[in-house]
């Protein structure tokens, strides 16, 4: 690296403060009312309305443009790829959300094709996701149980569970779901709340999917061992089905276990031997696929579910469910867990999309993919899927087999439609063992999130305990519960933030206008009779009253007690002339010689107190806004202080804070914008120039 030439830096120029400024610049007095505003949104002209078109529906701008040459091939083969993937993954996870298999194809199917019309992102693969089905699994489960489908038989004079009801009603569930929470999202991007997935940050998102892995894993376990316990809902649910797990555990059913751990062990392998072989073939092996295929041969040839009674996958019917609008009688019972899955599948599928336009240089709208994403689920919904979001092991083999647009995810839905339609009948043996390994093998990426807690502990140990309690509050209360509670942690680590922000008193670095804090630098040099004080946190209700005693403990000033025993000494000076004038009318002189005896008049000599200071700059370059409890706490800052003789400035206002001071009335005709300056070292040199302050050697007290 070459070596930095030190460059000269010199500025001439009077003593500005923000008054002079704004006649210097010419400070524009008029502003856009709201009516105009309102007018302006609602104007209506032929370019603004091809504008308004081509951004809600971006395909129309995208795809007359679409470069075969270029991007033609990479998309076919990216596509016809991720279309084998969705068939295993869309099947397992109908398991995770409790519905049949097929509706884990039909989710698909119809959302990936909406997205290819609405969506801005070019790499992203929507569809079924592991956590997202994880929360639909619970909201089915908990709102249609078994036990609202228990049949007695007559045959073996036993409760049995009606199956085929009890998997219609769920299928119901799912839709009504899927469908308000797609209603959510449509409204939220319709008035532009793309940017809540802010408050969704990246160690609480990374800390919440790990938690609903765990959930996840916990949930195929009946699948393993080949056992049906019982389904728990709310806080501690996770807990209670380990623990029924464990007491089933001697019920295994042997060869389901035994599919169980060949299949895991397989796909195990097969996973290493495609990262071995990443770099020398064009496109992965579909491991997945081979895993059902081989697994449903073996279980027809071998009969697993006649002979040794492993759990298969059963009825696929063939074709296309007609569209049935979703029972609105349900919406009640499942608003929450709908809100819950929009902001979880909108922030999972934005954050991965934002990745990689930042990665190949395109734009992602925030607004649109929620519209995007809200029609995906909204349609899909009247088609019986469940709620989708992108997954982030089908977006990577999207990327890395050469898809370059929305094109390849188009292509992968008719990959899944030509499976529904002819071949999906010819996996009802394939056993749900196999289905269960694919998902643990899937999270394994999830499962390394754990290696953040180190990480985050050496850069950042806040975000570490972020990361540790979204996961601790998603394992116990549940994924839509625990991400409420992890959100208002979250939120509750920003207000503790600015409640206890880092005060600052600041000195000069020697020979420029710089200025930094006196503890953080050694040859930083105090200014005499100037106090320079800063909070690294903006101003308002929450940290007002802390802001006034940090001053006050930096300035050495307890301008409370001096505030005080001033007014004690106004009311007894009043008592004294009034007691003076009575006596004088009564004895004349003699008896006011005798008064003043009791006056003691004490000097103070600045220079036995040099930490005192005789001015103070209020550095409010880290406020960005100022509430009415902050305006008034900065006028009477300026009011208390200036009682005892020390002069108030304000110093590196943004122009909203400003603002804020104007029309929270801190200015009247003895505070003027001439305590307004643009930087630290304007209101140093106008102290410094100051004959008043410069000159201010004493002061003098009266005590009765």
């Amino acid at each position: 690296m070459a070596e930095r030439r030190p460059a000269g830096y010199q500025v001439h120029r009077e003593i500005l403060d923000e008054g002079a400024v704004d006649k210097l610049a010419e400070k524009s007095e008029s502003k856009t009312s709201v009516c105009d505003k309102i007018k302006n949104s609602l104007r209506c002209s032929g370019p603004r309305v091809k504008s308004c078109l081509l951004g809600s529906v971006p395909v129309l701008s995208w795809l007359p443009r679409y470069s075969i040459r270029e991007n033609a091939l990479g998309d076919f083969i990216s596509g016809i790829s991720v279309g084998i993937m969705q068939l295993p993954q869309g099947m397992a996870y109908a398991l995770l959300a409790a519905v049949p298999p097929v509706f884990g194809l039909y989710a698909s199917f119809y959302p990936v094709l909406i997205y290819f019309i609405f969506g801005t992102s070019k790499h992203i693969s929507i569809g079924t996701y592991a956590v997202m089905s994880v929360m639909i699994g619970g909201v089915t489960e908990r709102v249609a149980p078994d036990s609202n489908f228990m049949t007695w038989d007559n045959v073996t004079n036993s409760s049995v569970v009606d199956v085929f009801a009890r998997d219609a009603e769920r299928v119901r569930v799912a839709a009504a779901v899927t469908f308000l929470s797609g209603i959510f999202q449509i409204l939220l991007g319709l008035v532009h709340f793309g940017f809540v997935v802010t408050y969704l940050s990246e160690p609480l998102v990374r800390g919440y999917t790990t938690g609903a892995a765990i959930h996840v894993i916990v949930s195929q376990l009946k699948y393993t061992f080949g056992i049906s316990p019982l389904r728990y809902s709310g806080p501690l649910s996770l807990i209670y089905t380990v623990l029924e797990v464990c007491y089933l555990i001697p019920q295994t059913n042997i060869g389901t276990l035994v599919v169980s751990i060949v299949a895991i062990i397989g796909l195990i392998l097969a996973k290493e031997l495609n990262s071995y072989l990443s770099k020398k073939i064009p496109v992965p092996i579909p491991v997945e696929l081979l895993a059902i295929v081989i697994a449903t041969l073996v279980s027809w040839q071998v009969n697993l579910v006649g002979k040794y009674g492993v759990d298969a996958v059963g009825d696929i019917p063939s074709g296309l469910q007609p569209p049935v609008f979703p029972s609105a009688s349900l919406f009640v019972d499942v608003i929450g867990d709908a809100f819950a899955l929009s902001v979880v599948g909108y922030g999972i599928a934005i954050s991965l999309g934002r990745i990689f336009a930042l990665k190949y240089g395109y734009k992602v709208d925030s607004n649109q993919e929620l519209i995007a994403l809200g029609l995906s689920n909204s349609v899909g919904a009247i088609f019986q899927c469940f709620a989708i979001s992108c997954s982030m092991s089908r977006s990577m083999v999207q990327e890395s087999t050469g898809g370059k647009t929305q094109v390849a995810g188009a292509l992968s839905a008719v990959v899944i439609l030509f499976i529904t339609l002819w071949i999906g009948a010819l996996f009802e043996e394939l056993p749900k063992a196999v289905l269960a390994a694919i998902i643990y093998v899937n999270l394994h990426g999830m499962m390394k999130q754990f290696l953040d807690i180190p990480a985050l502990w050496r850069t950042n140990k806040l975000d570490m305990v972020i990361w540790v309690t979204t996961f601790i509050l998603t394992l116990l209360l549940n994924p839509d519960l625990g991400l409420a509670a992890a959100i208002g942690f979250s939120m509750l680590t920003v207000i503790f933030r600015t409640q206890l922000p880092k005060y600052s008193a600041l000195g000069q670095v020697p020979g420029t206008d710089i200025y930094r804090p006196l503890e953080d630098y050694n040859q930083v040099k105090e200014l005499p009779g100037i106090l320079i004080f800063r909070s690294s946190a903006t101003l308002y209700f929450a940290n007002a009253e802390m802001y006034q005693d940090a001053l006050g403990e930096k300035s050495g000033i307890d301008i409370t007690k001096i505030l005080l025993a001033k007014k004690k000494l106004a009311a007894k000076r009043k008592k004294y002339e009034k007691k003076r004038a009575k006596n004088a009318l009564k004895n004349g002189n003699t008896a006011e010689a005798e008064m003043e005896k009791d006056v003691a008049t004490i000097q103070i000599d600045a220079e036995h107190s040099p930490s005192l200071p005789t001015a103070i700059i209020l550095d409010l370059s880290p406020v960005n806004f100022l509430d009415t409890v902050g305006v008034k706490t900065l006028r009477g800052i300026v009011k208390d202080y200036g009682e005892i003789g020390i002069e108030v400035a304000l110093a590196s206002c943004q122009s909203s804070v400003v603002d804020n001071l104007h029309t929270g009335g801190f200015f009247n005709n003895k505070v003027t914008m001439s305590c307004l300056f643009s930087t630290i070292h304007d209101a140093v040199l106008h102290f410094q120039l100051d004959p008043k302050l410069k000159h201010n050697e004493e002061v003098t007290a009266t005590r009765f």
